[in-house]
């Protein structure tokens, strides 16, 4: 249906807005050639379309980040490169690039934080996966409290802040080696824990492989694991769950 039909059937009161949403939830996407941007993802999910911007060719990431933009006022994209945010610079205003997560956004001013999730690591090396995990959560509304270096090989650093984790809706656990992080916090914490392997390890690690083993063979209740240095799926989820948190307390 043409939105401009359905607004009229509203405004004359021969729709609900109910039954608009509905439809709304199913408009059409808008098509580029290359790409079919969602705009209405945000309507059906609350979550709206990021971009993986690693290997996108410099004409098609521009047009997506313009349109995008302009539609939404904001744009949030994964796994880009600093050569990428220098493209982008000119077109988007307010674009910013962290280059230890590789995030590439523009957000809207003023976005208020809600609930409290937790993002830990077993070391320095984790923290590029746990930021993109952290700030995925914060660009779609979360309180993010970040816990650095609490690895299990001196499991008292852990432990020292188990009255910060024990406020969490929601705990992520980045680690690599033998990705044991998760396991110990998920026998601690009441919430549902994401635990998150990263490729950081010596050979027998397998680039990951041995700490994402060791996360789905967990013994501990609670705990969810995602792909191998996937903190963007790690942040989303942890969102959708304080949401739900925070839904409830309210």
């Amino acid at each position: 249906m043409d939105i401009r039909n359905m607004l009229n059937l509203v405004k004359n009161g021969e729709m609900d807005i109910e039954a608009a949403l509905k439809l709304l939830k199913d408009l059409p996407y808008e098509e580029l050639g290359f790409a079919k941007l969602d705009h209405h993802r945000g309507l059906r999910s609350g979550f709206g379309e990021t971009v993986f911007c690693q290997g996108k060719p410099d004409p098609y990431l521009m047009e997506i980040y313009q349109k995008l933009y302009e539609r939404d006022g904001e744009v949030f994209g994964t796994r880009a490169s600093k050569e990428q945010f220098e493209l982008i610079k000119p077109i988007v205003p307010g674009v910013t690039y962290d280059p230890i997560s590789k995030i590439l956004k523009a957000e809207r001013p003023g976005k208020k934080k809600k609930g409290w999730v937790s993002v830990c690591t077993g070391g320095t090396a984790d923290i590029p996966v746990a930021e993109e995990a952290a700030q995925t959560a914060e660009y779609f509304g979360c309180y993010v409290d970040r816990i650095y270096d609490v690895g299990v090989a001196g499991i008292h650093r852990l432990l020292a802040q188990r009255e910060r984790f024990e406020k969490a809706n929601c705990i992520v656990a980045v680690a690599g080696m033998e990705g044991a992080l998760g396991t110990v916090i998920a026998g601690l914490a009441d919430c549902p824990v994401i635990a998150v392997p990263t490729s950081v390890g010596y050979g027998a690690s397998f680039h990951g492989l041995s700490a994402l083993l060791t996360m789905l063979n967990s013994c501990a209740n609670g705990i969810t694991v995602v792909n191998i240095d996937n903190g963007y799926g790690a942040g989303y989820s942890a969102t959708q769950i304080n949401r739900l948190a925070e839904r409830e307390y309210e």
